[in-house]
């Protein structure tokens, strides 16, 4: 994992697309420290989302609906492109964008099954292609991603795309082969703990607390756990052991745990989620 270094100028960027994960990028780019080439230059479907950015300092925003030509004229200069649209939508807004693209950017896609040569195909050897999988904790500044170059993309403008994301969270360089199954490990994880503090708060409740007691419980212990791993700097089974004292209440709980088959059922939940990456990458 990666950090990013502060002296570093990203350059010109622009944004198409800022949904959640786009206005979480975008935030982390108008933070302080960031240094960016230029205004930033997002575009939105609607007027209204476009809007929402008048007032906002460094940045630039479009409308499509009302603007046709707004994708184009926000990647008109510059060197960094990122794709912030549904991935059924990529092809058709690389293929809008393509002659607009200034020689040498660099184009970043976040969008799962969408891949690099399935890019590459359409805006040719004139650009350099990156995909990229951050997840929802990137709202926070607590993001975890994944970034691969294709073989249009140099260590250089890798590392630029490192530095984007790093703006947002931890970063992890990664072969192109490696993005669906960081797509089911982080991209998908956060889903995953939130299940986890469904059904701890859910079995509270059976237990006889509260609603609000029982999400107390679920959710506190979950944050609070997080966060002394965090801090420790400890291995995760070093910190269950020292909860976990021999033939104490814990151990039973832990025994049960273990007992349904956690490794299986974790290979088999992010097998199924790689498995819905390549039917998306094969159309």
């Amino acid at each position: 994992m990666s950090t990013r270094d502060e002296s570093e100028t990203l350059p010109r960027i622009a944004m198409l697309g800022v949904g959640s994960m786009g206005g979480a990028i975008l935030a982390g780019l108008r933070s302080p420290g960031v240094r960016v080439d230029g205004p930033i230059a997002v575009t939105a479907k609607s007027a209204a989302s476009a809007e929402r950015y008048a007032d906002a300092e460094g940045v630039i925003a479009h409308a499509t609906e009302s603007d046709p030509e707004a994708n184009r004229k926000a990647v008109r200069g510059a060197g960094l492109v990122v794709l912030g649209v549904k991935p059924w939508l990529i092809h058709d807004l690389l293929r809008e964008i393509a002659e607009d693209l200034e020689p040498g950017a660099i184009v970043v896609s976040v969008a799962a099954g969408v891949t690099i040569a399935s890019m590459e195909a359409i805006v040719g050897d004139r650009v350099s292609v990156v995909r990229a999988m951050p997840n929802t904790p990137a709202t926070v500044g607590l993001g975890v991603t994944g970034v691969a170059g294709g073989p249009s993309a140099g260590a250089e403008a890798v590392e630029t795309v490192r530095s984007l994301f790093a703006t947002v969270g931890q970063v992890l360089v990664v072969r192109e082969d490696q993005i669906n199954a960081i797509a089911a490990v982080s991209g998908s994880g956060p889903a995953y703990l939130f299940l986890y503090v469904e059904e701890m708060t859910a079995a509270a409740r059976r237990l006889g607390f509260t609603e609000e007691q029982a999400a107390a419980l679920a959710e506190g212990t979950v944050v609070g756990a997080a966060e002394l791993l965090r801090r420790s700097g400890e291995d995760p089974a070093e910190l269950r052991r020292r909860v976990t004292s021999p033939k104490g209440t814990t151990e039973q709980a832990v025994n049960v745990l273990q007992d349904g088959g956690w490794p299986e059922l974790f290979d088999r939940a992010f097998a199924a989620n790689i498995r819905r990456s390549e039917e998306l990458s094969a159309g």
